[in-house]
């Protein structure tokens, strides 16, 4: 009997299902993959070098015959993280058998953290539904979670290439699991739900490496949480592939090679401005340099680099650490923002004592910095003296090559971006490449303003943003130029450049 409910299971269930048959844990030791499950047929992938006899099992499991693939190591890692990394539907099942149990509201209380994401012979539906959430977002890219817990139930949204989409929709009663849950993986106190909590969750998804910081706000429906999903991978990318422009990459690496003053990297939340400055880190970090960093919170773990993390409730705020970091004798500073005046003041110093520091500031363009540097009561002189390079930045989405369609701009379009009538442009179709959503991923858009002789002498005169701008552009890029340049080359659409110009006077 037992043959037969595996072999009907085999036959009618969706892949999802019979994928997870066979246990993650048992997969990754004996190297066996489910590779395909349709029209009848199963094929299973077997790592090079296993040990034939794991196929046994397999078939035991299964119920039925199966074909067997030869896989390299490399190719059967790769299988093992996205197989397992439970889709949409996979996590629906999960989500739907929480409603079936009275004891669930205790489950999270004695719940061990699994050493593997993936590794978890825990089967209880809480766990197996945060873990196929968490596993779904990171192989789709997702940048964020958001637990929404309201009246009329629980809402799951996904941010996925700067868009927020909505992915579950569960029951109320479903919001406390969840949610203590989430808090017991971050090492929060799950008693506490009056006042709001950060943590973090260290993963791997089959082998990948992933943060994941947590952040809980006490809401009417229950508690929000956001998770934001951090690839250690993203700290190994280099300046080459961060989208800028041979101009703006020249300019950066400049900067770089000074051997003192301040670079500012600006923009709203979440428009790359920490990736970029690890990118500019990573060039740095050559063995020869003591580099340091003061960050809220430390977003990757760097080989080579000494990362400090802002802890405001004992009183090291982003000013205590950097003049604490100061005496640590080091070459290249990074501050995660500056955001007070004596912050600046302290940033201002080190660099006139010989350190190149790197920061962010939020303003909306590169210019912005400047003034807002001002208004912190940095000296003019000082400024002028110190001030190596700004560099403003956007994120776009960016259009799948698989499905974009090219289409002549209208009289309205072309000319709020300066184009001639009847310019080619591109829209988003949708295919399964890009699941339907016509975009695929993002790059970035860049301005930079390097100070030269000019800037350096505007600024210690007081010159407003408009001089400053006119000069600095006259022969580079705005953010509104570089975003129209994406949309003729077919990267993005007429949209996104429109979002991202919109304060641009010459937009």
């Amino acid at each position: 009997m037992g043959g037969e409910r595996a072999l009907v299971a085999a036959e009618e269930a969706p892949f999802a299902a019979v994928i997870v048959s066979i246990p993650y844990a048992y997969a990754r030791k004996f190297g066996t993959v489910l590779i395909d499950a349709s029209e009848g047929r199963i094929a299973v992938g077997f790592r090079e070098g296993g040990d034939p006899r794991a196929l046994l099992e397999v078939r035991r499991v299964l119920g039925r015959p199966f074909d067997v693939e030869i896989v390299d190591a490399a190719r059967f890692d790769a299988l093992l993280s996205e197989r397992y990394a439970m889709d949409g539907e996979a996590a629906a099942m999960a989500a739907g058998s929480l409603g079936l149990g009275d004891g669930l509201d205790l489950i999270a209380s004695d719940i061990p953290t699994a050493e593997d994401l993936l590794d978890s012979a825990d089967d209880a539906p809480a766990i197996r539904l945060i873990n196929g959430i968490i596993a779904d977002a990171a192989r789709q890219g997702v940048s964020d979670i958001h637990v929404e817990p309201y009246e009329s139930g629980l809402v799951v949204r996904m941010r996925m290439d700067g868009v927020l989409k909505e992915t579950l929709r569960m029951p109320a009663h479903v919001a406390p699991v969840l949610v203590s849950r989430i808090k017991v993986m971050a090492r929060l106190d799950i008693a506490e739900r009056r006042v709001p909590q950060d943590g973090r969750i260290g993963l791997t998804l089959g082998g990948k490496a992933l943060d994941v910081r947590v952040s809980t706000l006490p809401s009417r429906g229950g508690e929000r949480v956001v998770l934001r999903i951090l690839d250690r991978e993203t700290a190994a990318i280099g300046l080459d592939v961060l989208g800028m422009d041979e101009a703006t990459l020249k300019l950066f690496f400049d900067a770089l090679s000074e051997p003192n003053g301040i670079i500012l990297v600006t923009g709203p939340t979440g428009s790359g401005k920490t990736t970029t400055l690890y990118a500019g880190l990573r060039e740095l970090n050559d063995g020869r340099r003591n580099i340091l960093t003061v960050e809220d919170p430390v977003e990757y773990a760097v080989d080579g680099v000494g990362q400090t993390q802002v802890n405001a409730k004992v009183g090291l705020t982003f000013a205590a650490g950097l003049r604490a970091i100061l005496r640590q004798d080091p070459d290249v500073v990074m501050v995660g923002e500056i955001r007070d005046r004596e912050t600046a003041e302290i940033a201002v110093q080190a660099s006139l004592t010989g350190h190149l520091v790197l920061s962010t500031v939020h303003t909306n363009d590169s210019v912005g910095a400047i003034t807002r540097m001002r208004d912190m009561k940095i000296e003019p002189f000082l400024l002028a003296s110190t001030l190596r390079a700004v560099i403003a930045q956007r994120l776009v989405r960016r259009l799948c090559p698989d499905c974009r369609r090219p289409v002549q701009a209208t009289t309205a379009v072309a000319s709020l971006l300066g184009f001639d009538p009847g310019t080619i442009v591109y829209e988003p179709v949708g295919c399964p490449s890009c699941d339907g959503t016509g975009f695929k991923g993002r790059i970035g858009v860049f301005e930079a303003i390097r100070v030269d002789e000019t800037i350096r002498r505007l600024i210690n005169d007081g010159g407003d943003e408009a001089i400053i701008a006119r000069h600095a552009f006259l022969h580079a890029p705005n953010l509104g130029s570089a975003a129209r340049r994406l949309v003729r080359g077919g990267f993005t659409t007429p949209e996104e450049a429109v979002r991202v110009s919109r304060s641009d006077p010459d937009g």
